[in-house]
């Protein structure tokens, strides 16, 4: 059984460095970090289910809340105890370093005084790692292997142990701080072993500090400067130095209780990266944006028209699935890996394009950029008639969202080309692959539909406006847009398609990344009072913290899946700029 009870995802902070994250819960305990990468194994895995955890918080009963300082993942956890306030300001220190993180935590008793628990209890390899060779030096600093890692720990130097059969298991401390004062604590896990010391805990700050002003701009043009900056800071701390961003720090939270709709998201997926900077360059020629450029144009380059849906941040294969025998979060299971390493998505190429096109207009499209794209449009015209998975990861069909994203893909991309045969060609595909989606995609209402085979709607066909496959104005876009709202939407929130025989949201949430592409298509019909509502509602869908999860229960007002899910973040960046634009 977990040492630490779960919470509900709405109260989960995160720290990020880039390299990996932390979940933070509201007993200051963190409940999930992965080392010495994101999809590395877990060293803190209490939130599906292991013992290990690194916890601070108040003795006393308290009530709990928290903030980030703006522009950062710097986190501050604050409890309103019976005898005070006392906050615990956290973060995984920047910029990283690939085979070291460093945490630092500093409690400080802002009113009255505050006495804390404080227990450390890792666990190397998803708890299968405990303890070993462990000592206390003179100056007080606890070292100790976590099976290939080694810990150093300062600021527990009065700590006590505590062990199960014999074996070192917890450290555990009892500090008590008068009104005013404060007291630091610095964890650094390594792999190989460093042996220089760390620096003291006011220069960690001061670094992670500026890496922060550094990463994060105003976005003062922005409808939402506060949530556009937050977004951003948190897909800057999702990516990592090779430039991939993680579609999520967490694996196997459960989309629906005891369905078997487990994933684990700590990958980097094509098309989400694509996303990513699609919707910074609507915002200005931020870091991200090259950054998304370097990790697609890498992969293009070296896998042309076999390039997969989805990479670890290293750019290696995405492991296959498996469990690793812990109890899963409450509805879950525990599944690391991900079937998609298996699946050819045509509609990642036209993504690509898209994110080359944003690009371009910015003026951040070089020699070697020009060429992936290329490839990418070489790879639309060779593959186009396979069947696919599509956006949705499904069964292999022809799917009507796939040509119309390529189309307008390949049109987007064309209009930065030069004249000549090259661009020429390019806009002749665009219009093959519209007219294909049109013979087999179209409904007899005049809207698009999933596919040949499939009548149903799928809000992801709002983006054949949105993204310029066809215009605005057309018909079908019309009838879409008109479609999705009647359909597909419940209480400000949009679904992405009804199940076969199931009420709508029986199967599944709704999806804040289609209730964001419903503020884009309206704003794009200049209603930019429908188009504010959407962005509103659906930005709210959140905790304390700030941060969204793919789906959304808008029965029960909680989030579903894993957290934070960077694409959902990324469209609320592009609604933002779009809207602080118009």
């Amino acid at each position: 059984m977990s040492a630490v009870a779960p919470h509900a995802l709405r109260d989960y902070a995160l720290l990020a460095d880039g390299e990996r994250g932390v979940l933070v819960g509201p007993r200051g305990e963190y409940a999930w970090m992965c080392f010495p990468r994101w999809h590395d194994e877990a060293v803190f895995s209490a939130l599906i289910g292991g013992e290990s955890v690194y916890s601070i918080f108040p003795r006393e009963r308290f009530v709990w809340g928290g903030y980030y300082e703006p522009g950062t993942l710097i986190w501050r956890s604050r409890w309103t105890t019976e005898s005070g306030v006392v906050e615990c300001r956290e973060a995984l220190v920047a910029p990283a370093h690939a085979s070291r993180a460093v945490i630092v935590r500093r409690v400080e008793a802002l009113e009255g005084e505050a006495s804390l628990q404080v227990v450390l209890r890792p666990g190397g390899g998803f708890d299968r790692y405990g303890l070993s060779r462990l000592r206390k030096r003179e100056d007080g600093c606890w070292t100790a292997h976590l099976g290939e890692e080694r810990l150093r720990w300062q600021g527990g130097g009065r700590a006590e142990l505590e062990q199960e059969a014999g074996e070192p298991k917890a450290l555990r401390l009892e500090i008590a701080l008068e009104a005013g004062e404060s007291h630091d604590f610095v964890l650094a896990i390594e792999r190989p072993h460093g042996e220089e010391e760390l620096p003291a805990p006011d220069a960690l700050w001061r670094k992670t500090e500026e890496w922060w002003r550094e990463q994060v701009p105003p976005l003062a043009d922005t409808a939402a400067p506060r949530d556009a900056r937050h977004a951003y800071a948190v897909m800057a701390g999702l990516t990592g130095s090779a430039g991939g961003m993680v579609a999520a720090a967490t694996t196997s939270l459960p989309e629906r209780a005891k369905r078997g709709r487990n994933f684990d998201y700590r990958y980097v997926w094509i098309r989400d990266q694509s996303y990513a900077g699609q919707a910074v360059a609507r915002a200005g020629a931020h870091p991200l944006l090259d950054r998304a450029l370097g990790f697609v144009t890498a992969r293009l380059l070296e896998h042309g028209s076999s390039l997969a849906p989805a990479y670890t941040v290293t750019g290696d294969p995405v492991p296959a699935e498996r469990q690793i025998e812990l109890p899963g979060y409450p509805g879950g299971c525990d599944i690391v890996g991900n079937w998609v390493r298996r699946q050819f998505q045509l509609d990642v190429f036209g993504e690509a394009l898209l994110l080359f096109a944003a690009a371009a207009a910015r003026d951040h499209l070089d020699g070697d950029r020009w060429r992936a794209a290329e490839l990418a449009a070489e790879a639309i015209a060779s593959r186009r008639g396979e069947p696919e998975a599509g956006i949705w990861e499904l069964e292999p069909k022809r799917w009507t969202h796939s040509l119309l994203i390529c189309s307008a893909g390949l049109r987007a991309l064309a209009a930065h080309a030069p004249a000549g045969e090259m661009r020429a060609r390019w806009l002749a595909l665009a219009d093959e692959l519209l007219a294909e989606a049109s013979r087999i995609g179209l409904h007899p209402s005049g809207r698009w539909q999933r596919a040949e085979s499939d009548p149903r709607l799928d809000a992801s066909l709002l983006l054949a406006a949105v993204r310029g496959a066809v215009p605005a104005d057309d018909p079908r876009s019309l009838q879409t847009l008109a479609a999705v709202e009647e359909e597909l939407t419940e209480d400000g929130y949009c679904f992405r398609y009804q199940a076969q025989d199931q009420p709508l949201g029986d199967a599944e949430g709704a999806f804040l990344l289609c209730g964001f592409w419903m503020c884009l298509a309206h704003a794009q019909q200049d209603e930019p009072t429908r188009a504010v509502a959407w962005f509103e509602r659906n930005r709210a869908a959140c905790g304390p913290p700030g941060l969204l999860s793919e789906e959304f229960d808008v029965r029960q007002r909680q989030l579903r899946g894993n957290l934070p899910q960077a694409f959902v973040h990324a469209l609320l960046l592009e609604c933002a700029a779009v809207l602080g634009s118009g």
